[in-house]
């Protein structure tokens, strides 16, 4: 399995790039495999893996049986802000929608998901999600 090794890790006092806190109180710590209290901070973290180039926390967060095989974080997709649309937990499971603001060279655009989360040996895990 090749999951890439690229990051680029803000300071801990730098804001967080999913916009929440600093990045040593927000993120950070559930990057470096602290388990997320929630579905939605394992969403922000997921973001914020995306912006950094974090494929290792991606795959480790990602359901087994729903995970690729060869994650590749795009280089050149700079994701530039995060809004949460709507969290709910139901026990072991939990959606997140959210959307997600990004630039691609001149191209701009907005992903809209909604993101389905399950609880897996204690640990939110990403399982699947729909793109409108």
């Amino acid at each position: 399995m090749s999951f890439g090794s690229a990051s680029r890790r803000p300071a801990p006092d730098a804001v967080c790039p999913c916009g929440r806190a600093a990045f040593g109180e927000c993120c950070g710590p559930i990057l470096d495999g602290e388990a997320a209290p929630n579905a939605e901070r394992l969403m922000r973290s997921r973001y914020t893996a995306f912006s950094v180039g974090d494929a290792v926390h991606l795959a480790r967060s990602w359901h087994p049986r729903t995970r690729p095989d060869d994650i590749v974080v795009d280089d050149g997709t700079r994701w530039s802000g995060l809004e949460i649309e709507d969290a709910s937990e139901d026990g072991e499971n939990a959606t997140v929608t959210f959307r997600a603001s990004w630039r691609h060279g001149p191209d701009r655009g907005v992903l809209r998901e909604r993101s389905r989360f399950a609880r897996r040996g204690g640990r939110w895990v990403y399982v699947d999600g729909d793109v409108d």
